[in-house]
């Protein structure tokens, strides 16, 4: 099999594209950076899936975020991923690409609206309006994938993850997801012996975090089996915590003895986001780490990165 991944240099891309050597070694790899081809080009994009023709695209390439990136940049947000999606799937269309399974997520499903969320839940109500623009682009994207595969009679599958944490996070304090950037808020504390950690909004709200690597894998051993899928899937652990647990767990794996102090005039998104993973699991979906493995883990990286490389940790 010949494979193309798109966001090789992502969290998940490249835990995709260990998984699939690791497992895999017979089969081609073609990983695509952003420093490689801008996917945005769809000129450019169109002649690389011309010159690959590849048996399956795995779509991980987004532009992506946490709240107070998305907050501040809500137009670049939808723009770009628009115009990703759209040149990849569009090419994988014209070039007759067989399978592409694309990388969704939890952000297409609706702010008020019953818990957990199954696949059907997607436009059922309106989106949370932090992650508006985001999520829209996602939803055309799946969508696309939806019309393509009733169409042209491809296998064209959306995955949708709960948020993830792992190795190759985002660690920057203005773009970070909560598991990395908690870590980095912690340990920037930690080390500067600061007493108080501020975290925005009053940490009720809940969170779902599947640990990439896990993901991945399970992704790369469904590649041959995309034609048993539904149009989409959730991926998911099933049970989700406060973010203040999360918190609380980036404090142990730290080593952090602080305090923790709440900025209720800031934005925590919706209350709560947890998927109903129950169709993956019928697929054989059955992430094996635990979150606190998992989150000593992604600090162990977080570390080799700040030590090894330029610092990954931005406190101004």
């Amino acid at each position: 099999m010949r494979a193309l991944l798109t966001g090789g240099n992502g969290m998940l891309g490249g835990s995709i594209a260990q998984a699939w050597r690791l497992t895999r070694p017979a089969d081609e790899l073609e990983v695509i950076t952003r420093a490689a081809v801008d996917l945005r080009d769809r000129s450019a994009t169109r002649e690389l899936v011309a010159r690959i023709q590849p048996d399956i695209v795995l779509h991980a390439a987004a532009r992506v975020g946490g709240i107070m990136a998305k907050l501040a940049h809500p137009t670049e947000y939808l723009l770009d991923n628009l115009l990703i999606d759209t040149s990849v799937i569009g090419a994988a269309i014209e070039a007759g690409v067989p399978k592409l399974l694309y990388i969704g997520s939890a952000a297409m499903y609706p702010e008020h609206y019953r818990q957990p969320f199954v696949e059907g839940d997607v436009l059922a109500a309106p989106l949370e309006s932090a992650n508006e623009g985001y999520a829209i682009a996602k939803i055309a994207a799946t969508k696309l994938c939806e019309y393509a595969s009733r169409e042209h009679g491809f296998h064209y599958r959306v995955a949708v993850p709960s948020n993830l944490y792992g190795p190759g996070d985002d660690y920057s304090l203005s773009a970070g997801h909560l598991v990395a950037a908690a870590i980095a808020k912690i340990h920037a504390a930690h080390v500067a012996g600061d007493a108080t950690v501020t975290i925005w909004g009053d940490g009720t709200a809940r969170r779902e975090f599947s640990y990439a690597p896990d993901l991945a894998a399970w992704l790369v051993s469904q590649a041959d089996r995309l034609e048993q899928w539904p149009a989409l899937v959730n991926l998911g652990v099933g049970t989700d915590q406060s973010i203040a647990e999360y918190y609380e767990l980036a404090r142990t794996v730290v080593g952090y003895r602080g305090q923790f102090s709440y900025d209720t005039t800031k934005p925590a998104g919706m209350h709560q986001r947890i998927l109903d993973s129950s169709v993956a699991a019928s697929l054989g979906w059955a992430p094996p780490t635990t979150l606190l493995d998992g989150m000593t883990e992604a600090y162990a990286r977080f570390l080799y990165s700040s030590a090894a490389h330029t610092p990954a940790i931005q406190t101004k």
